[in-house]
């Protein structure tokens, strides 16, 4: 095999060297790779670089010998026709760049012990006309319904994910909890560490310790039912796992409805549903292609029921659009 110079493509712009050889070379080891950069065989226009250097479209990328053709992979497993009803029947907007999905209910994002069926191993039936399945850009709890977005390309994946650990991204929750919060609306800044081995699993909870991580969350009441529930508008400003939950439990000492993991028995109220009462209602970021995506999801059909049970006057804006 010769030396090869490869232009790095607009779809491939903004990822990690070594991300892109696993892309074109999944053959090649890391420690192979390592050995390629660290030599000086790998360069880009020319340079020598590492391989976590972040590649720009137009970019050319000198490849030493090595096969040009990556192994075949097994095919990818055929997506059961209900789920894949239920997939494009939840598509709230799509676009060359991105596809934004209202998840329902129950459905967990990604594989674990005991989870065969998963959001991340039916998007095969999400291709459509693009070269790859979309990508996971961030993640719901199994439990928690609304607002998820997928990538179509690399790139816009890339771009997602920027926007993302820039905080330029604006997420807006709704969340029904047992009892009233006071003060009625304000910033929550509670750390969490995870802590497993309790009788629920792995749990969350408040700790300022040296493993925790900075949590915070803003909120503000939308409505009441005297002092048994309150409709929640949050805000997270971080993205910890559990995090609206753990604050609506401990920091505001009112747990969302359905929550038995961190609430308990006070987390359910007689003669409604016991599911989990938190809705990702509204998302607004940079579009990858410019401009701002900004989407929001109808509610889950538990918690329209008991939106209609309390008779709750909701926002027509949600949040997110309203800090544009």
């Amino acid at each position: 095999m010769s030396i090869q110079q490869r232009t790095v493509a607009a779809d491939d712009a903004d990822i990690r060297l070594d991300r892109w050889f696993r892309r074109h070379f999944p053959a090649l080891t890391q420690g192979a790779l390592q050995k390629m950069c660290r030599t000086g065989q790998v360069r880009v226009d020319g340079k020598r670089v590492e391989t976590n250097t972040r590649l720009a479209g137009g970019q050319v990328v000198r490849i030493p010998p090595m096969p040009d053709a990556p192994l075949a992979k097994p095919a990818a497993p055929r997506v059961k026709p209900d789920d894949e009803a239920m997939l494009r029947d939840a598509i709230l907007y799509s676009d060359g760049s991105v596809i934004v999905l209202n998840k329902p209910p129950g459905l967990p994002v990604q594989g674990g012990p005991g989870i065969s069926r998963h959001l991340d191993g039916m998007l095969e039936a999400l291709r459509f006309d693009a070269e790859q399945k979309p990508r996971l850009v961030h993640r719901l709890d199994r439990d928690t319904s609304g607002v998820l977005l997928l990538a179509r390309t690399p790139s816009s994946a890339a771009k997602l994910a920027a926007a993302f650990r820039s905080r330029d991204t604006h997420k807006t929750y709704w969340a029904v909890v047992v009892g009233r919060p006071h003060p009625l609306e304000g910033r929550i800044n509670m750390s969490l560490a995870k802590l497993g081995g309790t009788p629920h699993g792995e749990r969350v909870v408040p700790d300022e310790g040296p493993e925790s991580a900075h949590a915070i969350t803003d909120y503000r009441v939308i409505d009441t039912a005297l002092k048994s529930a309150a409709l929640l508008e949050m805000n997270p400003v971080t993205g910890r796992t559990h995090q609206l939950r753990v604050h609506a439990a401990s920091a505001l000492g009112t747990p969302i409805l359905g929550d038995g993991k961190y609430g308990e028995e006070e987390a359910h109220i007689e003669g409604l549903s016991r599911q989990l009462h938190l809705h990702a209602r509204a998302i607004s970021l940079p579009h990858p292609e410019g401009g701002t995506l900004e989407v929001a999801a109808p509610l889950p059909p538990h918690m329209a029921e008991t939106f209609k049970f309390f008779g709750f006057d909701v926002p027509k804006t949600p949040a997110a659009w309203r800090k544009r």
